[in-house]
């Protein structure tokens, strides 16, 4: 728990964006404390309002304290039971939150220890470390030893750090982590973190177990390179007061877990449906060099129950397309230039004015420098069709590439310039990569930040993936994944999701709901969580890119998704 006062952003601190006209913020899911997602000044500021309306600090700190104590009982009660523990102490209101943790748990019968390496904190802070003294709980003057077997609670610095914690306690971190690992819980944020960006602030953080966050999550607690510091994150509820939550911008991120998908913006196509009312997608993916990418992308739009699956794809893919998928419709071949990459000037003999969506990108490989004038011309027209074309257009690997590098605007236009003049809908599904490419001005944001930046500037909604991957709309809002499942960083996952994506966007154009981003969310939440249930059935090696796509085939809300007759 932050000083009760309110205090300007660090150096260095990243920050939100101002992002241009927001919407208001997603129906889906709830802007609840168990789905915001704050920078550390925004928690702070939301606290300071609490106590500008007569909120005792003092209140707040219990209210933590005892949570967190009935949590780590919970939790940890045979081992705190059996071990004890030692509760790390810093000057703040942390260190005050430790405290009574430290009092809770020594009047519930376990052997608890102080450690505090500051002869000065502030008042609140102080004031409980004379009564845990009284108490007689112990206060130590040494550092504790790092491969003792209590449990460490790390409670020395918490939200808006934003220097090292220094040489000593560094050191300490790293000889605890290497005497006796999952043995630390973090209160709130994990020492040596920014609770912001995620990184380590000196060389190296406290590495928990668990970390127990106060109240909201802190958005740089889920960014990739706070994952190996945080480990289980847990939100602790304080009970934030539904005003003070609204009082925070519309375009607040939200995060995403497996109990979201119930509730999902699915698309709900009448009973009566035809085939070409459930959605008809087009997929340009797959070359001579990647063959496999053209499979996987329709195994994903297959998964959604989408009506009519269409593909173009060189004429050596087709034999093993139609034999593992009958249902799909083979479009006139597109060829294949010298090293093997498809060419996308077949698309002119196309009728793309009959689709719902259009995926390009899995597996089309990059295109050969030596294309020469006239395959150059011919690629432009393709993208010029593709700019006129009134659907849903998902952009993906290659395809984006393409895009990012080949001018298809014509001589000096951005990306940018191109997608905002597209006629229909843009998805984009880059990794970080992909991203850098297409937009460079925000590669070196932190994902949120430059997740947005990109979408707002282009005019469309995007994943930018990762281990915990950000949706972002045109809109201004985001969504990031808060769970997702470590071993589906695999090639191949990427098609799938491209082509599950694809299939939902048409199913959407078909029952002319709009192919938002929150839809674009829920299809990202979808493939992580039927990564992590595959990869609970059968373990680690079982997280195969078409495991996931027969898991995705087979998902409930998916099967419940039909509209009842009026």
């Amino acid at each position: 728990m932050p000083a009760p006062s309110s205090s300007s952003p660090q150096p260095g601190r990243a920050v939100p964006p101002p992002v241009a006209a927001r919407q208001p913020g997603p129906s889906w899911p709830a802007r609840d404390a168990g789905h915001l997602l704050v920078h550390g000044e925004q928690m702070a500021a939301l606290e300071t309002e609490l106590f500008d309306r007569g909120m005792p600090v003092e209140a707040l700190m219990e209210k933590a304290g005892l949570a967190l104590s009935r949590r780590l009982l919970a939790q940890h009660g045979a081992r705190l039971r059996s071990q004890g523990a030692v509760v790390l102490v810093g000057p703040g209101h942390n260190g005050g939150d430790g405290l009574v943790v430290a009092r809770e748990l020594h009047l519930a019968g376990i052997a608890v220890r102080v450690w505090c390496p500051f002869e000065r904190c502030k008042p609140l802070t102080a004031a409980h470390r004379r009564y845990a003294a009284w108490l007689g709980i112990p206060i130590e003057a040494e550092p504790p030893d790092p491969a003792g077997t209590a449990l460490w609670l790390d409670a020395l610095f918490g939200l808006n750090q934003n220097r090292p914690p220094g040489e000593a306690l560094e050191e300490l971190l790293q000889a605890r982590e290497r005497g006796m690992p999952n043995a630390l819980v973090a209160i709130d944020v994990p020492t040596g973190l920014c609770s912001d960006s995620g990184r380590c602030l000196g060389a190296v953080a406290a590495r928990a177990c668990r970390t127990l966050c106060l109240g909201l999550v802190k958005i740089g607690l889920i960014q990739d390179p706070a994952l190996h510091w945080v480990g289980d994150l847990e939100t602790v509820p304080l009970g934030l007061p539904a005003a003070v939550l609204e009082a925070l911008p519309a375009g607040q991120p939200l995060g995403l877990r497996g109990d979201d998908l119930a509730s999902a913006p699915w698309p709900r196509l009448p009973v009566a449906a035809s085939k070409y009312e459930r959605g008809r997608v087009l997929l340009v993916a797959g070359s001579g060099r990647y063959p496999g990418a053209a499979q996987l992308a329709l195994q994903g739009a297959s998964a959604t129950g989408c009506g009519s699956l269409r593909m173009a794809a060189p004429t050596v893919l087709a034999g093993a397309l139609t034999a593992r998928a009958p249902h799909l419709v083979l479009d006139p071949p597109l060829g294949c230039d010298a090293a093997g990459a498809l060419l996308l000037a077949g698309l002119a003999d196309l009728e793309l004015q009959r689709l719902d969506a259009v995926l390009v990108g899995p597996g089309l490989g990059r295109l050969d420098p030596g294309l020469g004038a006239p395959g150059a011309a011919a690629e432009r027209r393709a993208w010029e069709l593709l700019l006129q074309f009134p659907g849903l257009l998902v952009l993906d690997a290659d395809g984006l590439n393409r895009l990012a590098e080949a001018g298809v605007g014509g001589p000096g236009a951005s990306p940018e310039a191109w997608l905002r003049a597209r006629s229909g809908p843009t998805w984009l599904t880059p990794h970080g990569g992909e991203f850098g490419r297409l937009f460079p001005a925000w590669a070196m944001a932190p994902p949120p930040q430059a997740a947005c930046s990109a979408a707002v500037a282009a005019g469309v909604n995007l994943v930018l993936k990762g281990a915990r991957s950000v949706v972002a709309g045109a809109d201004g809002r985001c969504w990031q994944l808060c769970e997702a499942e470590p071993s589906a960083a695999r090639g191949g996952l990427g098609d799938v999701l491209a082509g599950f994506a694809a299939g939902l966007g048409a199913m959407a154009m078909a029952s002319t709901a709009e192919a938002g981003a929150e839809l674009l969310a829920s299809a990202c939440l979808a493939h992580a969580i039927t990564a992590r249930r595959v990869r609970r059935a059968g373990g680690p090696g079982s997280c195969t890119p078409m495991a996931v796509a027969t898991g995705l085939a087979g998902l409930e809300p998916l099967a419940s998704g039909e509209a009842t007759p009026g």
